[in-house]
């Protein structure tokens, strides 16, 4: 009884790759406030790429989705393109290949256990390898192709991909948005482009229970583009051809669309090595064996085994005091949370000689950034030399809006602000605020755009912070000659909406 009890704990422990591919989840997403506060996380880490597909906007994400940042940076390469992302990229494709989509990407792991579901399965064929190559155009159509023509042609961002197809978005930045409470005015932003994603993803999720990996295989381009390594990748199987005997029952098992181990298509999992009788594939880095055939086919000592598992519950322990680190660091040490939730008195001080309002414009409204109350003071300092200081804007009509280089809608309605502040520049005070996130030069974006409203850098995001801003935008604040809030969203306006709110705040 003992012994079956064993074999049975045996065969439900989870495999090492899938305890990899969890703890690279939960590294990526480190910032586990984040899903309660519905926040996302500003802080510098966010300035560096992650190997696998995880999105910039989940609210636990700690670094960047790899193919997002490609895509902002080929739309910049009008200007000033962030060629670090693609040396980023390089490297990862070097070192690893497609081993990250086997072993470190989360939306992998989503699939694989989609595909555990009991249902009949659609087996590989030579329809599904001819499909494999699908995306392959849509790298070419929607990573490269979209951004870099909008990139010159509008000087818009424009990540397609990001926007139109990917699922990963879908779940973890729309919906780990939304599933927080306090992101419920979120919902009256979503319309068609938002549904029309939720479709896709509901679908690839679908087809992931049918057929293995279904999005991997077919769709993903981050997986096109490690394919391209996958040559000579220095992580990754390999195959001994000594013991090679041809049989192909590798390529059989695998779940894969490969004709050969290590070829464009192949993940480095592994699987096959249960398959390979003479124990011709292993888990190499270089020279050094990650992962051996077994010792009962590979001939391998008892000895070397035991070498094995003693280094490899070091390097878990390391893994793990590197994880619990993380989860301190993001979710309490970092300066950027630390500074999530400042009230708002310290966040920023108010002026030491603000000026006197007459007090017809003094309001007695708690201060807060909800629609009613009055917006707490703040100062920045704007990019033509000038100070913005909002006690010194009672009696005016006030609007606050978040845009960022990298936001295509942002820099659609920039000019709708413009009009507005240019035509009733003696009556309204407005800014546009850039988050401290700065991907792309916002001075040098603007520098022959000709606006005459202010801009500034939000240095350490304390003015965001204090509208109840969570890094989704744009996002517009407009406030009456009180200073008290009568509008505080996020999402696009158009000049109508602008127009509207100029006259409701001038009641």
């Amino acid at each position: 009884m003992d012994k079956a009890n064993k074999n049975f704990g045996q065969a439900r422990r989870p495999s090492t790759r899938r305890l990899v591919q969890l703890y690279s989840a939960l590294l990526y997403n480190a910032h586990l406030k984040g899903f309660i506060s519905g926040q996302i996380y500003q802080g510098q880490a966010k300035y560096a790429c992650v190997p696998g597909l995880n999105c910039y906007s989940c609210p636990g994400a700690v670094g960047a989705c790899p193919l997002g940042a490609v895509q902002n940076a080929l739309a910049s390469a009008g200007h000033r393109a962030e060629w670090y992302v693609l040396g980023i990229l390089l490297l990862y494709g070097v070192i690893l290949g497609r081993t990250v989509c086997g072993w470190l990407c989360p939306l992998g792991l989503a699939q694989e256990l989609l595909h555990k579901i009991p249902t009949p399965k659609i087996r590989k064929s030579r329809g599904t390898q001819i499909v494999s190559w699908l995306k392959y155009i849509i790298l070419a159509v929607f990573v490269v192709g979209l951004p870099l023509w909008y990139g010159l042609r509008d000087d818009l961002p424009l990540p397609a991909f990001c926007k139109y197809i990917c699922p990963a978005g879908t779940a973890e930045g729309a919906v780990g948005l939304l599933s927080s409470p306090a992101n419920a005015s979120f919902f009256s932003m979503l319309g068609l482009i938002f549904t029309r994603k939720f479709v896709i993803m509901l679908v690839i999720g679908l087809a992931c229970v049918f057929c293995y990996r279904s999005f991997c295989r077919f769709l993903c381009p981050l997986g096109a583009i490690y394919g391209l390594f996958n040559r000579f990748n220095v992580i990754g199987v390999q195959v001994d051809g000594a013991r090679c005997t041809r049989c192909g029952a590798c390529v059989s098992a695998c779940g894969m669309d490969v004709r050969h181990v290590g070829d464009h298509e192949c993940i480095h999992c592994g699987k096959c090595m249960a398959v390979c009788h003479p124990g011709a594939i292993s888990i190499k880095a270089g020279k050094i064996t990650l992962k051996a055939p077994d010792i009962s086919r590979a001939g391998n000592k008892q000895e070397a085994l035991k070498k094995r598992r003693q280094t490899g519950r070091i390097l878990w322990a390391a893994a793990l005091a590197a994880l619990c680190f993380a989860l301190l660091w993001f979710n309490v040490l970092d300066p950027a949370v630390q500074a999530e939730s400042p009230s708002p008195q310290a966040a920023i001080p108010a002026p030491t000689e603000a000026p006197i309002a007459a007090p017809r414009y003094e309001s007695d409204a708690p201060e807060g950034n909800a629609v009613g109350q009055r917006l707490p003071d703040f100062t920045l300092s704007c990019y033509d030399g000038t100070v913005f200081r909002l006690a010194e804007q009672k009696g005016k009509i006030t609007m606050i809006n978040f845009w960022a280089t990298y936001c295509t809608p942002c820099k659609q309605e920039l000019p709708y602000f413009n009009d507005l502040y240019t035509a009733h520049r003696d009556d309204l005070a407005m800014i546009a605020v850039h988050p401290s996130l700065v991907l792309d030069s916002p001075e040098e974006y603007l520098a022959d755009k000709g606006y005459a409203l202010p801009f500034a850098t939000d240095a350490d995001d304390t003015v965001l912070r204090l509208v109840g801003g969570t890094g989704t935008y744009p996002q517009t604040v407009v406030l009456n000659r009180k200073g008290e809030v009568i509008y505080n969203k996020v999402g696009s306006v158009t000049p109508e909406v602008l127009e509207a709110l100029f006259d409701e705040a001038n009641q």
